[in-house]
């Protein structure tokens, strides 16, 4: 299988050290992060002509960033989802947002050019002049009104109400033609849509880039669409998003850089910008470089456009295979490798790092899951706990601090997440409980203080492993080595930290089992 190469030993190197010997040719991207102006009430229906009007005071401010990405060279610019209409409607009351979005595969059709080909087309001619004009691909998230029955599905799927409603990401080509639209496969709470009667795998192939695969928020925790696209050998994702952040595993930059790292490949993600609901998080992401966007609580709540440079990462084919190797950073030696004054030496995967045991542990709720907890009650030590058949270890030395008395924990689920979505996981942990008590382990921190090195370490079920380390006030950290062996242990290894440790995760998930 192509997904092989993707979870073979990766040595994580930083962005200037990758462009040595990385690809020649690269790209511009952009993403924008966009505070929306939203239906004060969301649940009455309003007319066709009321919810263009509504529509078309967010697409203005699209065109200013449309226009100011052009003007930094910006090759594809991705909008988030949500971002026209908002959220929060019912099945009738978002009707009048909707447009019939045709099939690009079934005709081409150029909305800015040919208006009057469809009805009801408004947004759709927006969007694609707005392409057009500033000569970029473009992608935007919006409502699709489909009639029953869909190609390919009995008609008995049909919704009582004749026709289906999609959470929808449309792409159009730099001269405006519609290239691409694919229909949200995992909804989250949301009313007012269907989910495909079968999970719809969209890509679309650019003359800068190559190919681009399409998801859509909540779908990133899930194999459809997200592995299959890995599967078929796609290595650049857009990810338009209305994610509400959840501290300590799942902030939006930290889970959209753990897929980047985890997956080896590039994601460009825009999320909306909302105070109130805790929605921030933006970013430009390859295997080696991230370009992102976290608004700290307090700051001003408006919209955030990023641009970056970003290499082109070619598709794998069908069946490419990598060979397992391992190469290691500058900064690492097979024995460990010396920080400031001092070398701490870290333990080979298959030392007796796996040896060391916790004498006291304790269960406490994280993210809804009771994970099973030990503290870091040392300056330096190993730590050892297991859960169900997951077993996670921890090497590590907390660096000296002013007076910090932070309480740190190594924790371990396996089992299934079952508040707010369904889905089988196996994570290791290394947090920054919330107090100086163990019942404060697994609460929301967006602050530390105190600096550590450390090896993170477990033996998965899975090959699909996502790490991430995140450190105070959300920024993210680009751990020093990854590694994985044949036998499924993933080893994260990180020094030198810009500020104090809030997470370190190694975050797997067991696709296989989410239906189980």
């Amino acid at each position: 299988m192509c997904l092989l190469a993707v979870w073979l030993v990766l040595s994580v190197r930083t962005a200037a050290a990758k462009a040595d010997s990385g690809p020649d040719s690269s790209y511009v991207a952009a993403v924008y992060e966009h505070t929306l102006i939203l239906n004060p009430d969301p649940q009455v229906r309003l007319s066709r002509t009321a919810a263009l009007r509504h529509v078309h005071q967010n697409l203005d401010i699209y065109d200013q960033q449309a226009a100011r990405a052009a003007q930094q060279g910006a090759q594809i610019l991705v909008f988030p989802e949500d971002g026209l209409q908002g959220f929060n409607f019912s099945r009738s009351s978002i009707s009048g947002y909707l447009e019939t979005i045709p099939d690009p595969e079934d005709e081409s059709w150029n909305p800015c050019t040919e208006p009057q080909r469809h009805n009801n087309t408004e947004v759709l001619h927006t969007l694609s002049c707005m392409a057009r004009r500033h000569s970029l691909y473009l992608v935007a998230n919006m409502g699709d009104l489909q009639p029953c029955p869909l190609k390919s599905s009995p008609s008995s799927t049909c919704p009582p109400d004749g026709h289906w409603q999609f959470n929808t990401n449309v792409v159009f080509r730099s001269d405006g033609e519609l290239v691409a639209r694919y229909h949200k496969e995992n909804l989250y709470f949301e009313q007012a849509f269907d989910s495909p009667p079968q999970p719809e795998i969209v890509t679309f192939d650019t003359p800068f880039a190559g190919k681009f695969g399409l998801l859509t928020c909540f779908d990133i925790l899930f194999k459809e669409p997200t592995v299959s696209l890995l599967e078929k050998g796609v290595r650049q994702l857009i990810f338009p998003t209305a994610w509400m952040n959840q501290l300590p595993l799942l902030d939006t930059i930290q889970f959209q850089r753990a897929l980047s790292l985890g997956a080896n490949v590039t994601l460009l993600a825009a999320n909306i910008r909302n105070e109130q609901l805790i929605m921030t998080g933006s970013g430009i992401y390859t295997p080696f470089s991230a370009t992102y966007h976290h608004a700290q609580k307090g700051d001003p709540e408006e919209g955030k456009l990023l641009v970056a440079t970003v290499p082109v990462l070619e598709s794998w084919t069908t069946g490419e295979e990598a060979t397992e190797t391992e190469s290691t950073p500058s900064t690492d030696t097979d024995s460990g490798y010396c920080h400031r004054e001092s070398c701490f030496h870290y333990s080979r995967p298959d030392s007796d790092l796996a040896a060391a045991s916790s004498s006291h542990t304790f269960i406490s709720s994280m993210m809804y899951d009771m994970f099973k907890f030990s503290i870091l009650s040392e300056t330096e030590g190993k730590l050892s706990v297991c859960d169900d058949d997951l077993c996670c270890h921890l090497q590590y030395r907390k660096l000296p601090q002013n007076s910090s008395t932070e309480l740190y924990a190594l924790g371990a689920f396996a089992g299934t997440h079952t508040v707010n979505g369904r889905y089988a996981l196996q994570a290791c942990a290394l947090i920054r409980c919330a107090g100086l008590e163990e019942d404060s382990c697994g609460r929301p921190v967006e602050e530390a203080e105190t600096k550590m090195d450390f090896q993170l370490e477990g033996k998965f079920g899975t090959k699909y492993v996502y790490p991430s380390v995140l450190a105070s006030h959300l920024v993210l950290e680009q751990p020093e080595h990854l590694g994985k062996t044949a036998d499924g242990r993933v080893t994260m290894k990180h020094s030198n930290m810009s500020g104090g440790l809030v997470t370190a995760c190694l975050y797997g998930r067991m696709y296989h089992l989410d239906n189980v």
